[in-house]
């Protein structure tokens, strides 16, 4: 087998049953992989430098084909209402197939690290079959020193071949496509897709798994910091503007996805970005619009002019979930370390595509703990596949999908970190005012800047404020720079007996929600949900 590059000779692939391989290239560089990866087809270079690449049938990540190995370990921690089971004896199989799939290949590995922390931090030795999977991962998790890698010895292996084929009779699988998590023995299979946010997304999932039980909480969130060490966390799903709102010229960007929060404060478990591009511009988002224009970054299933080269952002003919993917440094104020101090300020983002919610309103711990929990936003017409008309969309802890553990165990840690480091918590809204979608506007992004600012700066600790009289949150009724009305929804409204009609479905759909969590959680949570008339 020949190999190359630097790595721990001592902890090779036959460690995990990798054998008869053509090759394996340890540890390329960025450059090594760019031009590899033009020169095999697997992509071409856009203008401006970026590599552009399609990832087949799969847009977006399969989430109806990851399975956690249900075993001794994993029985009584999993929250399995949540997440698919694999019996421990069809991993074996589909483990013993991956490894004969992989003989005669040559394959790239990357060794890398999930989590800035040096204490908490896992590392990462990922196995892949195509060379921009391999520039993606290594953009995406921390790259160690190089003087490291020759005794690199991995927590986490992850072995990625979008060749395979799963058979689901014989691996307990849906479909040709699986991503199967072995937490137990630290082994992730990705086969079926092409699709490179999965490897991503699996290590993200591990580290949901692994770090409660070490006391530290892991967020599916942003982070920036202000030049006194203000630190501040950014939840919220898909479209309501946690990577946009994150990135502020005026503050040192920590990290755009997923964090933790221990003792010592937070850490980025990253060391780059995968940001949205549909229909992203330089006026609105400079510092993402500039990282597609440099060479190196991945932009996944965006269109290019076929003469000139020049992306298309406005183009979601392949899909509305295109992506770019570049390292943190690529971001002119990004953190160099990926730490910062314990956040003093949580923002909780939410597009109410309903037009109810005020655009921020403060919550005590047990409030942002209620809404931590259901992890609510509206989506819309277009913006994904199958939508039609305003659908509420709550996905618990603002990530469902990568959350192993029963939620409360995460609704726990926070609000106790909340109270610990008196953190203020905000709820805000990006979505809809003076209507429902199609009947009002989008909350104007000046006034969500100016809200956010104040919010950080701790003026809004100073402002007069009332209790909106749905959920009963803290709403300002007045601040600098924002048209008073825009705090009081209801007035925004032409009709105010048609957004109390309105604000009361919505409290309905909260409270049906919520009743999955009510006896995993105690009554001062319980007494935090809006009030039915």
């Amino acid at each position: 087998m020949k190999q190359s590059g630097i790595h721990n000779e001592a902890f090779g692939p036959e460690k995990i049953g990798l054998t008869n391989l053509a090759g394996i290239r340890w540890n390329d560089d960025e450059k090594t992989l760019y031009n590899l990866a033009v020169e095999r087809g697997e992509g071409e270079a856009a203008a401006g430098g970026a590599l552009s690449v399609s990832t087949g049938k799969h847009t977006g990540r399969s989430a109806t084909d990851k399975y956690i190995v249900r075993d001794s370990e994993t029985e009584k921690s999993v929250w399995w209402d949540n997440n698919q089971g694999m019996d421990e004896d069809k991993f074996d199989v589909l483990y013993a197939d991956f490894l004969k799939h992989a003989e005669g290949k040559e394959l790239h590995a990357q060794d890398l690290n999930g989590g800035a922390d040096p204490e908490y931090q896992i590392g990462v030795r990922v196995y892949l079959e195509l060379t921009w999977h391999a520039l993606f991962i290594r953009h995406l998790l921390r790259r160690p020193e190089v003087s490291s890698l020759a005794s690199f010895v991995p927590d986490m292996t992850i072995i990625n071949l979008p060749s395979f084929r799963a058979d689901p009779a014989r691996h307990g699988c849906r479909s040709e496509t699986v991503i199967a998590v072995n937490l137990k023995r630290g082994i992730v299979l990705i086969g079926g897709t092409e699709y490179a946010g999965e490897t991503k997304k699996s290590v993200f999932g591990a580290l949901n798994y692994f770090l409660p039980s070490k006391g530290v909480m892991p967020m599916h969130c942003s982070a920036n910091v202000g030049d006194e060490g203000d630190a501040a966390l950014f939840f919220g799903l898909s479209g309501t503007g946690k990577t946009t709102l994150s990135s502020d010229a005026t503050r040192t960007l920590v990290g755009d996805d997923e964090h933790g929060w221990s003792d010592n404060g937070i850490f980025n478990f990253e060391g780059g970005c995968y940001a949205k591009t549909i229909r992203l511009s330089q006026e609105a988002e400079p510092e993402i619009y500039a990282t597609t224009q440099r060479w190196g970054s991945v932009i996944e299933n965006v269109v290019l002019d076929p003469v000139t080269k020049v992306p298309d952002f406005d183009d979601g003919s392949l899909t509305e979930n295109t992506r770019v993917a570049y390292p943190l440094h690529y971001i002119p104020n990004a953190s160099e370390t990926g730490m910062a101090p314990h956040p003093g300020t949580i923002i909780m983002l939410t597009a109410d595509a309903f037009g109810v919610l005020p655009p921020i309103a403060r919550m005590t711990p047990e409030q942002a703990m209620y809404h931590f929990l259901s992890g609510y936003t509206a989506k819309v017409a277009g913006t994904e596949k199958g939508v039609s008309g305003v659908q509420a969309t709550f996905s618990t802890c603002f990530g469902a999908p990568f959350m192993p553990r029963h939620p409360s165990e995460y609704g726990n840690l926070l609000r106790d970190k909340i109270a610990e480091h008196n953190s203020t918590c905000w709820l805000v809204n990006t979505g809809w005012t003076g209507g429902r979608y199609g009947e009002g506007s989008r909350m104007p992004i000046k006034a969500t800047r100016a809200l956010l600012k104040a919010a950080l700066d701790g003026s809004l600790n100073d402002v007069e404020m009332r209790i909106d009289e749905n959920f009963g949150l803290e709403v300002p009724v007045s601040v600098s720079g924002v048209d008073d009305q825009l705090l009081r929804p209801r007035d925004t409204w032409a009709d105010g007996s048609a957004y109390d009609e309105q604000a009361q479905k919505l409290v309905a759909m909260f409270i049906e929600n919520f009743g999955k969590f009510e006896s995993h959680v105690d009554a001062t949570v319980r007494d935090a949900a809006p009030t039915a008339a």
